[in-house]
């Protein structure tokens, strides 16, 4: 299961004081600590300084790449203007989290930068017509269209990563299902591209969230989940992602089970 840090995020009180004050050892510890407890990915989000979000996104990339020696980012932004400032700095192949979606006006702003950056992509499974379907089906149907449009700009289809929009299941218990059954149906179809998801809209309005979260994502796993975006320093969360991936046979001999357990990232 690929990883995706998710604490560089100035929607946290701590980290948008730390970024209001330019604080570069805070956001350099932040990143390292969920690279030592287990993430692939480090996301990096300033959305919540809008003005100031092309210029704070340039030098999050920058503190966090010098912190761990080139290691790939997360670019989170739904700002093109903001997404170019990162990706300008950013060393080796990016994944970009910017809304990406069939709707026109997103494609349209953010192919150039796709193809000029060589980037992987996370795409969203809304178009102009259906908005969030209330579906599967659907939204494989536009997920699909998005993977071939994409294909034909040059991406390869591993640098693919289709978030299948989770919506709460306060709101609608079929929705865990719906998720899941989406990633299914698009690993199926398209077994090199790769499923992503946060997790903590399932759970929204509802108590003990984690509980619920960290039902979610295994089986969510079950399905086809390859690639999640979570809190790596969440050690009972981490325990039941490697545990997932062992049962379902996705860890040969158990090898990276293991390596977490020695390397004390297990609950």
């Amino acid at each position: 299961m690929l990883i995706i840090g998710e604490k560089i995020n100035t929607s946290r009180h701590e980290v948008a004081e730390a970024v209001k004050r330019r604080d570069a050892e805070f956001i350099r510890a932040l990143a390292r600590r969920q690279m030592e407890a287990g993430a692939h990915y480090i996301d990096v989000n300033c959305g919540t300084f809008a003005s100031d979000e092309p210029e704070l996104l340039n030098w999050m990339v920058r503190e966090v790449q010098q912190e761990l020696d080139g290691a790939p980012l997360c670019i989170d932004s739904s700002a093109p203007a903001a997404v170019e400032a990162a990706l300008k700095v950013h060393r080796g192949q990016a994944l970009l989290n910017a809304s990406y979606s069939g709707e026109q006006e997103r494609y349209q702003a953010l192919d150039p930068l796709i193809v000029e950056y060589g980037c992987k992509v996370i795409v969203l499974c809304i178009d102009d017509e259906s908005g969030i379907p209330a579906e599967a089906t659907t939204r494989f149907v536009i997920a699909s269209r998005i993977i071939d449009r994409l294909k034909t700009r040059g991406v390869k289809t591993e640098d693919i990563f289709v978030d299948p929009l989770v919506q709460p299941i306060s709101v609608d218990g079929r929705n865990c299902l719906i998720s899941a059954e989406t990633i299914r149906m698009v690993r199926r179809k398209y077994p090199e591209a790769h499923a992503v998801c946060g997790l903590s809209n399932i759970s929204f309005s509802l108590p003990e969230r984690k509980l619920i979260n960290q039902a979610f994502v295994v089986i969510c796993a079950a399905y086809g989940l390859d690639a999640v975006i979570l809190d790596p320093e969440d050690r009972k969360m981490m325990g039941l992602v490697y545990a997932a991936e062992a049962l379902l046979d996705h860890d040969p001999f158990c090898r990276s089970y293991m390596s977490a357990y020695r390397r004390g990232i297990l609950s």
